[in-house]
């Protein structure tokens, strides 16, 4: 008997009545019968939820239409029914190892991204959607002079740079009480990022000081301590000097601007002290009703899939309207997500230049990724293509349907620019989720839209998140982290409907009622990173530069061994230094998960025999940044971390969207000679949301710990040690031979040095003449030395932070650096002992420093220091008080997209 057809509307969606290509509202096995206007079609292959299959003969040449605009075109005859495939959809669902057979080949090849002409002679100037004449209102913090009206009342702790990230994460959590008497008080949260951190000033630095400014004056803010440390290449001098010139209004806003220069401990104090004295004025703050023309929403999406475009985006697209409406304000970003799509964008525009200058940002975006060797069709990540967003081209026409169509394009901004019209505006920012609400929140945005189709958990610290998931599926798996369920409209529900309650939670939201992500307390901050090309450049000689093959440099000294000892472990892999628990996040959205988990684990009674301790490292990577020879990279770091001796049990904690999720681990640990199976792995969306994955882990974690025998150890020599040795700051002769004494001793006993190719070490004639003479690159960043002896591991940047994350991945056990300044932010694993033998130095910083000598610092008494952390006798003073930063580099050409 014939199987029974399945009705065409039960099935999937057009997103316009003239599209030719279908998305599938579940998964239709292969043979599956489709009736559609009074015929039948057999679907050819299994084709998953949110993929696309024809429903019209296309004949080769044709174009593939989804909202009426092409996105491919086809290489071959296509029937209805077929699966509509490109080349790289079936290398991603390769990649997964999907349970079902895939096309032998692709049926279209992607749509060409054409520069979009703008005919100028025949522009028509939009009009906007009329104003109501009775607006609504929110109940919100009146902010003085010009920063508007908060819809949250929050102290902001700012980090100048990454290097006072640690600083301002540690007073958070030493300070999360401490606005527990003062309920007008939200929070006391954290602004940590990733910019700044080099001797010489970033390339984004007018960029980094706008986004810091505007985060300062938000309306949101109710006060601010921005903390700075002395010579860095962002100061607080310069923050105030950029809000001064560029009047913002700084003196409406209750701060203290503070420079480090104590101890970790001291400079804590007395940043706690300065905080505690802000309260009052903070909290005396009260909510008035006000008009929802001081309401100015940021529109935003991530871990997008094929029914964006349908649901969630003109959903949020709706309520937009209404903002607009009422006098309020609508920001559309992600510049490279429209590109394919201008023409929607442009459909409706106020004026000429407006159009011109959208259209200017578009090119701009395409000559800056292209100096770094990147298309924007690199832009969807791995989690997009495997809900059904094929390319670029499909993926920005879903993307510019957070625009009504009713709704006029008033103004083009450029990243964290303030704004002070309303209406709906366009800011130029990456496509990358969190880089791209950072620059909203600093240019005055005060609530957020985000539109998620896998189902994305992000939040911002200060400003809310509305979370708005297109299918009732995802919605159902996630609920503790949504706030809406655009599936309803799929499931049949009018779209003026869930709009309509939708606009009310908004108010409530803005209110003061908290949003999903608040309840979780998950937050993160990117700002748009730093881009290292900025102009054409010879793309061949960076990319095709030799790799370093490995072999470790010979000493060019006799120098003596030593019979001196530590207490190691003994593990399959040889004696080590400690055995941790890894939680590595596989992109920057699982990052304070991870964290959370680590926390939680560690603060629980475990067995201390067989694991010292839990460790997550937090980072900004793996999902909205380009491809490549960074993505490269980035995974050989983290696998690198992952294989490092000293990690007893490792597990992988995906985000579920990212461009390297855990499937393309697994693809890249089995490469890389390593088996999955010996690795945990969890999915914070696929595992049903923040509480459930909390629960996976650690009951990962405790079923290893519960088969896993107790860690013995004994007595072994130098030839088991692993250091990795930096210096920051000026090196003085005795320190540069002290180390020089240190290196060459370690390594004619057996043992391994690994320093970075831009440490003082290596430009300081004293260390090398004492050393290895000549230095050249033996390991790429990230890369696991292989060998005992003396390596140089590549270092694309002079970031500090990101040179102890390259050495920490070539499984040194333990880390040394010599410091001239303030000293470093501690590695979250591998420990970092920090010593000085500068005068200024140790007087500002003895506190901190785990060893001082002015002006002797004797090889010595280095060595003993050091094999008391590698017996793990001593824990270095700032990883103890939890002053630690960790930070993937992105190398020459990463660039944000």
């Amino acid at each position: 008997m014939a199987e029974a057809s399945r009705d065409f509307s039960d099935v999937a969606r057009l997103p316009a009545p003239a599209d030719n290509a279908a998305v599938a509202t579940e998964r239709l096995e292969a043979g599956t019968r489709v009736a559609r206007n009074g015929e039948a079609f057999t679907i050819s292959h299994t084709v998953l939820e949110g993929h696309r299959f024809l429903t019209e003969p296309l004949a080769e040449g044709e174009e593939l239409l989804s909202w009426g605009l092409p996105f491919g075109r086809a290489t071959k005859s296509i029937a209805p029914g077929d699966y509509a495939c490109n080349e790289k959809i079936l290398t991603a669902l390769a990649e997964r190892e999907v349970d079902f057979q895939l096309p032998d080949r692709p049926n279209f090849r992607d749509a060409e991204l054409l520069t979009y002409t703008l005919d100028g002679e025949n522009f028509q100037p939009g009009e906007q959607v009329p104003l109501y004449s009775s607006p609504a209102t929110f109940k919100g913090y009146r902010r003085g002079g010009s920063r508007g009206v908060g819809t949250r009342n929050y102290v902001v702790l700012i980090g100048a740079t990454s290097r006072t990230g640690g600083f301002v994460k540690a007073l958070e959590h030493r300070l999360q009480n401490a606005a527990d008497d003062h309920p007008e008080i939200d929070g006391i949260v954290a602004v940590a990022h990733t910019e700044g951190g080099e001797e010489e000033a970033p390339n984004n630095l007018d960029l980094l000081l706008r986004t810091l400014s505007g985060f300062i004056v938000n309306p949101n803010v109710g006060a601010a301590l921005v903390v700075d440390e002395p010579f860095g290449t962002v100061t607080n001098d310069a923050i105030r000097g950029y809000l001064e010139k560029n009047g913002y209004p700084l003196r409406d806003v209750p701060h203290e601007f503070m420079t480090l220069g104590r101890s970790f401990g001291l400079d804590l104090k007395a940043a706690g002290e300065t905080v505690r004295g802000l309260l009052d004025g903070v909290g005396s703050a009260r909510r008035t009703e006000e008009p929802l023309s001081e309401l100015k929403v940021a529109l935003q999406c991530g871990g997008s899939d094929a029914f964006s475009g349908i649901s969630a985006n003109p959903l949020a697209g709706r309520v937009a309207k209404e903002i607009v409406r009422n006098g309020g304000t609508a920001v559309l970003a992600e510049t490279d997500e429209l590109i394919g799509a201008e023409s929607y964008a442009l459909a409706n525009v106020r004026d000429l230049a407006v159009a011109e200058r959208f259209l200017l940002m578009v090119e701009r975006f395409k000559r800056r990724v292209g100096w770094h060797g990147h298309t924007a069709e690199g832009n969807p990540s791995g989690g997009n293509n495997y809900r059904g967003l094929y390319n670029i081209s499909i993926k920005s026409i879903g993307a510019a349907t957070k625009r009504d169509p009713e709704v006029r394009l008033d103004e083009a901004i450029e990243y964290a620019e303030r704004f002070d019209r309303s209406g709906y505006l366009f800011m130029d920012s990456p496509g990358n989720d969190l880089e791209s609400v950072a620059g909203q929140v600093a240019a005055g945005c005060n609530l957020v839209f985000f539109t998620t189709g896998n189902g994305s958990v992000t939040n911002f610290p200060f400003v809310p998140t509305i979370k708005i998931v297109t299918t009732t599926g995802r919605y159902r798996m996630l609920r503790a982290e949504m706030d809406v369920n655009a599936g309803a409209y799929l499931d049949g529900e009018p779209l003026g409907s869930v709009g309509a309650r939708m606009f009310g939670l908004t108010l409530r939201a803005a209110s003061g009622e908290k949003t999903a992500g608040e309840r979780a307390g998950h937050s993160q901050v990117s700002i748009w990173r730093n881009w290292r090309q900025t102009g054409p450049v010879d793309l061949p000689a960076i990319q095709n530069t030799p790799e370093p093959d490995g072999e470790p440099l010979p000493l060019i000294v006799e120098a003596p061994t030593s019979d001196k000892a530590f207490d190691a472990l003994k593990t399959e892999r040889g004696y080590v230094a400690d055995q941790v628990g890894l939680i590595m996040p596989t992109s920057l959205c699982s990052g304070q998960i991870a964290v959370r988990i680590a926390d939680g684990l560690n603060a629980r009674d475990f067995d201390r025999d067989r694991l010292s301790r839990f460790v997550a490292l937090p980072h900004t990577e793996g999902c909205g940044n380009s491809g490549g020879a960074s993505e490269k990279l980035y995974s050989r770091t983290v696998l690198g971390h992952l294989a490092n001796p000293i990690v007893r049990f490792g597990l992988l904690l995906e985000h579920g969207c990212e461009k390297t999720h855990n499937d393309y681990f697994h693809a890249r640990l089995r490469e890389a000679g390593l088996s999955p199976d010996d690795f945990g792995w969890a999915s914070v969306q696929l595992d049903g949301g923040i509480d459930a994955v909390v629960g996976k882990v650690a009951g990962w974690f405790d079923g290893r710990l519960d088969r896993a025998t107790e860690l013995a150890s004994e007595p072994v020599g130098l030839e088991h040690l692993r250091l990795g040795l930096d210096a920051g700051g000026p090196l003085p002769d005795e320190a540069a031979r002290a180390f020089a004494a240190l290196s060459a001793t370690v390594v004619a006993s057996g043992g391994t040095v690994v320093v970075p190719e831009r440490s003082p070490l290596l430009t300081s004639g004293v260390y090398l003449e004492s050393t290895v003479g000549r230095a050249h690159n033996t390991l790429s960043y990230g890369e696991a030395a292989r060998k005992d002896g003396f390596h140089v591991m590549e270092s694309p940047t002079g970031d500090p932070l990101e040179a102890a994350t390259g050495l920490a991945a070539t499984g040194v056990g333990v880390m040394l650096t010599h410091v001239s300044g303030r000293p470093l932010p501690a590695h979250r694993m591998v420990p970092l002992l920090q010593v000085s033998s500068d005068g200024r130095t140790i007087a500002k910083y003895g506190a901190d420093l785990d060893l001082t000598g002015d002006p002797d610092l004797r090889a010595e008494k280095v060595l003993d220091l050091l094999l008391r952390v590698a017996s793990r006798g001593y824990t270095p003073k700032l990883l103890g008080q939890g002053n630690v930063g960790f930070q993937f580099t992105r190398g020459l050409l990463g660039v944000s997209m």
